[in-house]
């Protein structure tokens, strides 16, 4: 596993709060232990926090996101009942819980599932569905690179997405020669626009902060501001959060990421980042 730095940075982009949605921030500190800020929602930050924990690194839990239903969510169940493509693309956890409910919906029809990734995949398996393709790299364009042809199949792919998701996948899907079905079944928005401020003065003095979504990164720096957010290291799960932070003006080399996205991968560029400000041993076990 590599961990890499941003190289390019895009310029800044004004970001406004749409909610003022209040959010309770869980604070786990210790004086003189590195400290780490997670900032997904709520639920899904407890691997990221196991796996730091295994390090003596103490975490700030402060979700800055939240799911929204989006604008085609309704059509997922009678598009699964058609059953009119070969594979159904599941890109995130939030992906598959949403594909897991209008397949429910639709009466728990025959469908062939290619996930991302593991983490993906385990959504879907602890809810008897086992996905019968995974990238070999948590990445759309690998996955859509990669996606076997079916023979005698459709070719098609439904691709219940959200609906701020690049079209990565589309694209590389189109150039292995899959039409997609891309249907808008969530939406990923910021959830808070305050927080108690003692509360916050302690993901200020972390360390580190973590983005695991764009809007994640967005979130945290119209809450803090740009400043504030510039004497962070800047950890995030894969290069399209990474990109997000260069594109509101970062520091590229405040941005680290890893090469395949994961939550074990995650937390090895946290480690690397504490280590280049002294906050942990230049080797960790």
């Amino acid at each position: 596993m590599q961990c890499l730095r941003q190289q390019t940075l895009q310029p800044f982009r004004a970001h406004r709060q749409t909610s003022s949605r209040a959010v309770a921030v869980r604070v786990r500190c210790a004086a003189g232990a590195p400290t780490v800020v997670v900032t997904r929602e709520h639920g899904k930050n407890g691997k990221l926090m196991a796996a730091l924990s295994k390090h003596s690194i103490q975490c700030v839990e402060l979700p800055l996101i939240e799911h929204a239903p989006g604008p085609d969510r309704d059509r997922l169940p009678g598009l699964l009942q058609a059953g009119a493509f070969d594979w159904v693309a599941c890109t995130s956890p939030e992906s598959a819980a949403v594909f897991l409910e209008g397949w429910r919906a639709a009466g728990s029809p025959k469908v062939r599932v290619a996930v991302v990734g593991g983490g993906t995949g385990e959504v879907l398996a602890a809810a008897g569905v086992t996905p019968e393709f995974t990238a070999t790299k948590a990445l759309g364009k690998v996955m859509g690179a990669e996606l076997p042809h079916i023979p005698g199949g459709s070719d098609v792919v439904l691709y219940p997405a959200s609906v701020k998701a690049s079209t990565d996948l589309q694209d590389s899907l189109a150039a292995a020669g899959f039409s997609v079905q891309r249907i808008n079944t969530y939406n990923t928005q910021i959830g808070i626009s305050t927080v108690d401020q003692a509360l916050l003065q302690q993901a200020l003095a972390a360390d580190v902060v973590t983005f695991g979504s764009p809007s994640a990164v967005k979130a945290w720096v119209a809450l803090v501001g740009l400043q504030a957010a510039s004497q962070k290291m800047n950890v995030c799960i894969g290069s399209t959060s990474a990109r997000a932070c260069g594109n509101v003006g970062l520091p590229a080399d405040t941005i680290i990421f890893p090469d395949a996205p994961g939550i074990e991968e995650w937390a090895r560029c946290v480690l690397q980042g504490l280590q280049k400000i002294g906050k942990l041993p230049a080797v960790v076990a």
